[in-house]
């Protein structure tokens, strides 16, 4: 059984920072110890890794991605061998992807098909969600029985008509199902019923540019459906996690419903902590990029959504990684921005912008970790084998230079799609080496991976209830 040792680094987990050399023993972390002490200096190992001047981190966990998803009559330009490929490079060791539930199809055949898809495939380890397209009946006794094999939460949409809208009645039937079952219900937040009548206005009026995809969402309507969520989780006596929270009112209503001791939790992205509606509205359809739904906000609303990150109001950051090539998928909304397949690539950079947010002063080291690492694990039932360098867990650990400057664009990064949408950013910080189950994936900024390495991971039911 092979060993490894990291030593002379500075280990920083959700709760502690300390100056330690870690032991790694058949995939999972062995010891730790002080350095400099007899017990570091008594351990022998065929591999010895320097993290002199550099931190130990837990592997990020992004629990939101959607490799080769299908939106719009094209598919996310990422595969699950592309996507967990990017992902190690940007310190990412496990990703939580949606299995799609087809309308008038079972929820088994959607998880069936997205296991085919990863499976033998990913560089690093992968969990799924199950998105409940068509609830009914049958789909609300399937629930149960994916709980019981490690599927243990279950996304709704309140937009999208037509696609992966429920109603009311749906969401609250599913939510009542969660609550016997122990599931965790995910929700997009988005009254998309009146959405789709402002698009179709927009577009009468001859607004088609990708600004008004940003205008048409209105914060009101992320706000308004929050609110709702939040009301039909309180009268199922179910929890509720909302995804890719972008709006200071809808943060508001989350931060709400928490001071009432409900058991609601919020999720935002990067996307909408760095850019703005001033990316939407870059000249010859360069704002295409950044269509995404949610879409991105003003700038004023960064602030809510630090605080909220600060406060804990708002718990995790993911990235909702769905890309689309510039060139011949979100050209296809040339004309009508209501075609512009929705979805920005980010998996790759999510762990150093939330670096840079270390650097800028809006949030510590720990709670980097904790937001990047820890609570998504805690949240969808990893928790310890992810999310924390500690005795037992697995050895997914990443060597992380605070110092190294790099500039992100499309040019260097390994995403599968032409275009970054931080394009000619500067951040400080950057990945050096990486560990998955004690194995180096990258290593000193070279990839040593392969497809298959990673594993499927079943998940426990939310460890933040009780």
């Amino acid at each position: 059984m092979s060993r490894t040792v990291i030593h002379g680094g500075l280990v920083i987990t959700a709760s502690d920072e300390f100056h330690a050399d870690v032991l790694i023993e058949g995939g999972r972390v062995a010891a730790l110890a002080a350095q400099g002490t007899d017990a570091a200096a008594a351990w022998s190992a065929e591999r010895r890794i320097d993290a002199t001047g550099k931190y130990v981190i837990p592997g990020g966990v992004d629990a939101h991605t959607h490799m080769e998803m299908p939106f719009g009559g094209t598919f996310a330009a990422d595969t699950f061998e592309t996507g967990t490929r990017a992902a190690a490079w940007g310190g990412t060791t496990t990703i939580v992807d949606f299995a799609i539930q087809t309308m008038g199809r079972s929820l088994r055949e959607g998880l069936d098909a997205w296991h085919e898809k990863a499976d033998g495939n990913c560089a690093v380890d992968y969990a799924f969600h199950m998105i409940l397209s068509d609830v009914n009946e049958s789909s609300l006794k399937e629930m149960d029985r994916l709980v019981a094999e490690g599927i243990t939460s279950f996304k709704l949409f309140m937009a999208y008509p037509g696609v992966f809208y429920s109603d009311d009645g749906q969401i609250l039937r599913a939510m009542q199902r969660a609550s016997d079952n122990g599931g965790l219900i995910m929700m997009h937040a988005e009254n998309g019923i009146a959405i789709d009548v402002l698009v179709e206005q927009a577009l009468a009026e001859g607004r088609t540019d990708p600004r008004y995809h940003g205008d048409v969402r209105k914060v009101a309507l992320e706000a308004e459906a929050t609110h709702r969520a939040v009301q039909l989780a309180r009268v199922a006596g179910a929890p509720l996690y909302v995804v890719h929270v972008s709006a200071d009112e809808a943060v508001a209503e989350i931060a709400a419903a928490r001071h009432k001791g409900l058991p609601v939790f919020g999720e935002t992205c990067p996307q909408y902590l760095f850019l703005s509606t001033d990316n939407l509205a870059e000249p010859d359809f360069e704002g295409a990029k950044y269509v995404c739904s949610t879409p991105l906000r003003p700038r004023e609303h960064q602030e809510a959504l630090w605080r909220g990150l600060r406060n804990n109001e708002l718990q995790v950051v993911s990235t909702d990684h769905c890309p689309f090539c510039f060139t011949g998928q979100k050209e296809m909304g040339r004309g009508d921005f209501s075609r512009i397949p929705n979805g920005l690539p980010g998996v790759e950079n999510r762990m150093d912008l939330l670096h840079q947010a270390v650097v800028d002063g809006h949030i510590s080291r720990r709670r980097w970790i904790e937001i990047a690492c820890a609570t998504p694990a805690r949240m969808f039932g990893l928790y310890p084998r992810k999310g924390t360098v500690a005795p037992g867990a697995d050895a997914d650990v990443v060597i992380y230079d605070p110092l190294a400057v790099q500039t992100l664009s499309a040019d260097t990064h390994h995403m599968n799609v032409d275009y970054s949408a931080y394009e000619g950013k500067t951040v400080t910080g950057q990945v050096e080496t990486v560990l998955s189950r004690g194995e180096v994936v990258i290593d000193r900024r070279k990839y040593v991976g392969r497809a298959g390495h990673g594993a499927f991971l079943p998940r426990s039911t939310c460890q933040y209830l009780g």
